[in-house]
C-alpha cells in the first residue's frame, strides 16, 4: 500500500508540474489572483454579530463556500465574475461587486421578517465546496430536525454516520464510520481531540447537542495539523461561542420512556460604559480605558432517567437509569491583533443498568460512575494587514476518572491527558502558495483495572508537522502534509497524507486522499459492550498477558460532486469510495462462547489481512419551495482475518457491520419556518454476528458456521411549532415502525451463569416506539 501511496503523489506531482504548462498563457494572471475574504454579519441593536453557515457564491455559477464559526469566508477570485452573492436562511441576500480582492469584505444582511415569506436556500447536508477533504457540514437546522440530546443523536438523518447501541445493559452508544467504529475516527471540539481514550465508549453522551452550531464531518485521512489518529475521518464540533449573537437559549426534553433533560445556553459581553467619548469600567469615573472586547459564556446540562423499562420481559433494564451533570464556562477576548478563548469543563455521570430492582440485593448490577475535569485555551495572534498570516497555540489538560462493575467483576480507569499543539500559517510569494507549520506535544498517562488484569502506560509523543496547499484558481487544490512523532514506546512515526480537489466546471468535482493512521487502542474502554458477560478475558492471545501494539492503517479515498438541475430545481449528487488497509489492527474476537480474546492482526500468518471498502451515493434535492429530499445508499464490505494466534485463520466478514444501508430524508417548512416537519426512513441490511446457538462448542475456525441477523426498518419523525416570541414546540418519534430484538441477552434467566451474555448479540434496536416532546426558546434580538 506504501507504494500505491507512493505512486499517487508521483502522479499528483506529474499533473501539478504540468498544469503549469498547459496554462502557460495565465500563469502570470494565477501568480497575481488573491482569493478574495471577508466576513458576513447581522445587525442586532446596533451592533455586527456574525453569520455561521452563510452561502458565499460567485454569482452564475455553483463556485463558492460557506462562512465559519466566526463568519468569515475565503474563496479563490473568479476571472469570469466579479459579483458575490450572500444567502442566508431567514436573510435578504445580498449581491455585492469585488472591485479590490485584496481588501476586506464586510457583508452584513437584513432580516426577511418583512418579507412575504422566507425562502430556504440551504440544504439538509453542505457539501464544503473548497475543502480538498470531502466534508459535509452540518449545522443548527439540520440539527434541529431532530431531538438531537446529545453528539450521539446528531446522525439520524446523516448517511455516512450510523449509530446503535453497543449492547443491551450499558446504554453507550457509539458510531459507525466508513465500515468502522468510532474510535477511528477523530473526533474534535473546536480543534482539540476530545471523545478518545477511555471516553471512546460513553464520550458521545458527554456532548449535548443544544450546544453544538455546527459539525464538519470529513472523510478520509485527516489534515496532519491536528494529529495522527484519524484513519477513517475526522469531526470537528463547534460549541456556542461566549460573543454569540443568541445570549440566551433553552432547551427541555422528555420522552415515554421518562428521561428528563435540561439546556441552558448563556453567554454575555463585557463591555465598559460609555461616558461622554470616553469608555469606563463601572465604577471608574476618571481615568479612560482601552476598549476590550471579552466575552463570557456558560453552557450547562442536566438529565436523566429513573424509569425501569423491560419491553421483552426478560428480567433486564433496556435502558440503564443514569443522571448526568455538564458544565462548561468558558471566556473569550478578541480584538485586531490577538483572540484568546479559555475555560473549563467538569461532567459528573452515574449509571445503573442490569436486572430490575425487584431481585433485590442479589441482581446483577452493571454500574459506572465517570468524573471528568477538563481545562482548555486557545490564543492567536493576528494580522489585519495580512490576513493569511497567523500564529495560534492550543492547549488542553484533562483528569478522566471511571470506576464500574459488571456483576461481581470491577472495573477502575484513570486517564490524565495534556495537549498542546502550536500552529503557524503564512503564504510563500502568493496565496496560491500556502502552508501550516508546528509543533505538538501529547501526553497520555493511562491506568486501568478490570479484575485481576491490569493494564496501564504513559505515553509520551512531541511532534513537528507541515502541509503545503497549492491552489489553481477555479482548477485545482493540492494539499500535501506530514509529520513527524517521536512515541516514547513505539518509536519515530512517519504520517503523511494528501488531498486533492479538482474541478471540471463549475458543477462537477473531483477528490482523492491518501494517508497514513496510527493510535494506540484502549481495549477495555472500547468495549465496554462485551465485559457484560461471563467471558472469560484474554489480552494477547490463547495466554493472557501477551503485549498489544498500536494499530496502523492506510486510507484511499475518492469522491465525485455534481451540481445539477432536476425538473428546473437545485439538486446534487455525490458519489464516493473510501478503503482502509490495515497493517496491524486490535482484533476483538467472540468467536468462542464463553471466551473473549484481544490480540493483534499482526499475531498471525504474514498473510492476515483487514480492510474496508464503502462504497456511497448520495442525492440531494429541493422539488418544491421549502421542500427538501435526501436519498442515499451505502455499501460496505468490511473483512478481517481470525484466529491468527490460534494457528489458523480464516477471513470473515466484520462483526455487526450491515453491508446495505439505505436512507430517506424529507422536509418540510411552512413560511418564516413557522411549522416544520421532518421524517427518516432507514432501512439496515443483515449483519454478521456470532454463531451462539445452544450446545455449539467453537473447535475451528475454518468450520466455522457464520449467523446473520435479519435486516430491519426505523422510522424516526418530528414535527415543530414556532411562535414570535422566541418560542418553539416540538413532537416526534424514534423507532416509530416499533421494530425491536426480542431476545438480545443470552441466558438472561443465569446471569451469573457460563453463558451469559449482553454485549455480542445485540444487532438491533433494544427499545420499541419512543414518543418524545420538548420546547425552545430563543429570546428575540
Amino acid at each position: 500500500m506504501q507504494l500505491i501511496f507512493l505512486w499517487i503523489v508521483l502522479l499528483i506531482s506529474g499533473l501539478c508540474s504540468a498544469i503549469p504548462v498547459l496554462a502557460q498563457s495565465d500563469s502570470t494572471l494565477a501568480r497575481k489572483i488573491i482569493p478574495v475574504q471577508g466576513n458576513v454579519n447581522e445587525t442586532i441593536n446596533g451592533k455586527r454579530m456574525p453569520l455561521i453557515g452563510a452561502t458565499v457564491l460567485w454569482l452564475g455559477t455553483s463556485s463558492g463556500t460557506i462562512t465559519d464559526s466566526v463568519g468569515h469566508f475565503q474563496l479563490p477570485s473568479n476571472a469570469g465574475q466579479n459579483r458575490l452573492i450572500i444567502s442566508y436562511v431567514g436573510y435578504q441576500p445580498d449581491t455585492i461587486t469585488v472591485v479590490t480582492p485584496t481588501e476586506m469584505l464586510t457583508v452584513t444582511l437584513r432580516s426577511d421578517r418583512t418579507l412575504q415569506e422566507v425562502t430556504v436556500s440551504g440544504a439538509p447536508g453542505q457539501i464544503d465546496r473548497i475543502n480538498p477533504i470531502q466534508t459535509e457540514f452540518i449545522n443548527q437546522r439540520t440539527l434541529a430536525k431532530a431531538a438531537c440530546c446529545n453528539l450521539s443523536e446528531s446522525f439520524e438523518t446523516n448517511a455516512s454516520v450510523s449509530v446503535s447501541y453497543s449492547d443491551a445493559v450499558t446504554g453507550a452508544k457509539q458510531i459507525q464510520f466508513l465500515g468502522l467504529g468510532g474510535q477511528y475516527v477523530q473526533i474534535n471540539v473546536e480543534n482539540i481531540p476530545t471523545v478518545r481514550g477511555l471516553a471512546t465508549t460513553f464520550g458521545l453522551n458527554y456532548i449535548p447537542g443544544t450546544w453544538i452550531t455546527s459539525i464538519d464531518v470529513g472523510k478520509g485521512a485527516g489534515s496532519v495539523v491536528n494529529g495522527y489518529e484519524s484513519m477513517s475521518g475526522q469531526m470537528n464540533i463547534e460549541l456556542q461561542k461566549p460573543d454569540d449573537k443568541q445570549t440566551l437559549f433553552l432547551n427541555g426534553y422528555v420522552n415515554s420512556f421518562g428521561r428528563l433533560e435540561g439546556n441552558v445556553n448563556w453567554s454575555k459581553s463585557l463591555r465598559p460604559k460609555k461616558t461622554g467619548n470616553k469608555q469606563l469600567w463601572p465604577g471608574q469615573a476618571q481615568r479612560p480605558l482601552p476598549y476590550p472586547k471579552w466575552s463570557v459564556g456558560i453552557l450547562g446540562h442536566v438529565s436523566a432517567l429513573r424509569t425501569e423499562i423491560d419491553q421483552n420481559n426478560d428480567g433486564f433494564r433496556d435502558l440503564p437509569l443514569y443522571t448526568q451533570v455538564n458544565i462548561i464556562n468558558r471566556y473569550k477576548y478578541s480584538s485586531d491583533r490577538f483572540m484568546a478563548q479559555f475555560g473549563v469543563k467538569a461532567l459528573y455521570e452515574d449509571r445503573d443498568g442490569g436486572q430490575l430492582s425487584r431481585f433485590g440485593a442479589s441482581r446483577y448490577q452493571f454500574g459506572n460512575t465517570t468524573k471528568r475535569l477538563e481545562f482548555f485555551s486557545k490564543t492567536a495572534k493576528l494580522y489585519p494587514d495580512k490576513p493569511y498570516r497567523g500564529l495560534g497555540l492550543i492547549l488542553n489538560g484533562l483528569h478522566h476518572e471511571q470506576t464500574a462493575n459488571f456483576g461481581y467483576r470491577p472495573y477502575s480507569g484513570q486517564q490524565r491527558t495534556f495537549y498542546a499543539n502550536l500552529i503557524y500559517q503564512s503564504i510563500i510569494s502568493n496565496t496560491n502558495h500556502a502552508y501550516k507549520a508546528g509543533i505538538s506535544y501529547l501526553l497520555d498517562d493511562y491506568r486501568e483495572q478490570l479484575g485481576a488484569l491490569q493494564t496501564s502506560r504513559t505515553e509520551s509523543v512531541p511532534g513537528v508537522f507541515a502541509e503545503y496547499t497549492y491552489t489553481y484558481p477555479e482548477k485545482l487544490t493540492l494539499v500535501l502534509g506530514g509529520r513527524f512523532d517521536y512515541h516514547n514506546l513505539y518509536g519515530p512515526q512517519w504520517t503523511p497524507r494528501v488531498h486533492l480537489k479538482y474541478s471540471f466546471n463549475q458543477t462537477l468535482a473531483l477528490r482523492l486522499s491518501a494517508g497514513r493512521g496510527f493510535r494506540v487502542p484502549n481495549p477495555f474502554a472500547e468495549n465496554f459492550g462485551y465485559l457484560v458477560s461471563s467471558r472469560t478475558i484474554y489480552l494477547g492471545g490463547p495466554a493472557s498477558g501477551g503485549a498489544l501494539k498500536p494499530e496502523i492503517s492506510w486510507n484511499y479515498g475518492l469522491s465525485l460532486t455534481k451540481d445539477f438541475d432536476l425538473l428546473g430545481k437545485k439538486a446534487s449528487f455525490v458519489l464516493d469510495y473510501h478503503r482502509t488497509d490495515f497493517q496491524n489492527q486490535l482484533i476483538v474476537d467472540v468467536e468462542h462462547p464463553g471466551e473473549l480474546y484481544f490480540y493483534n492482526l499482526a499475531s498471525g500468518r504474514t498473510g492476515s489481512r483487514s480492510f474496508s471498502n464503502s462504497f456511497q451515493a448520495e442525492l440531494n434535492v429541493q422539488p418544491a419551495k421549502r421542500f427538501e429530499v435526501k436519498a442515499a445508499y451505502r455499501l460496505f464490505d468490511v473483512q478481517q482475518s481470525m484466529g491468527g494466534p490460534f494457528g489458523e485463520e480464516r477471513l470473515l466478514p466484520k462483526m455487526m457491520v450491515s453491508r446495505d444501508r439505505v436512507l430517506l430524508n424529507v422536509g418540510y417548512a411552512l413560511p418564516f419556518d413557522k411549522w416544520k416537519f421532518d421524517a427518516t426512513l432507514q432501512w439496515n441490511g443483515p449483519r454478521r454476528i456470532p454463531y451462539l446457538r445452544e450446545g455449539y462448542v467453537h473447535t475451528s475456525y475454518q468450520n466455522m458456521p457464520i449467523d446473520f441477523s435479519p435486516g430491519f426498518y426505523n422510522l424516526n419523525a418530528q414535527v415543530s411549532r414556532a411562535f414570535r416570541t422566541g418560542w418553539e414546540i416540538y413532537l416526534g418519534g424514534e423507532n416509530l415502525t416499533g421494530f425491536r430484538q426480542l431476545n438480545p441477552i443470552v441466558a438472561a434467566n443465569d446471569p451469573f451463569g457460563p453463558q451469559f451474555d449482553a454485549g455480542s448479540q445485540v444487532w438491533g434496536p433494544i427499545t420499541g416506539r419512543m414518543v418524545y416532546a420538548g420546547f425552545r426558546f430563543k429570546p428575540l434580538i
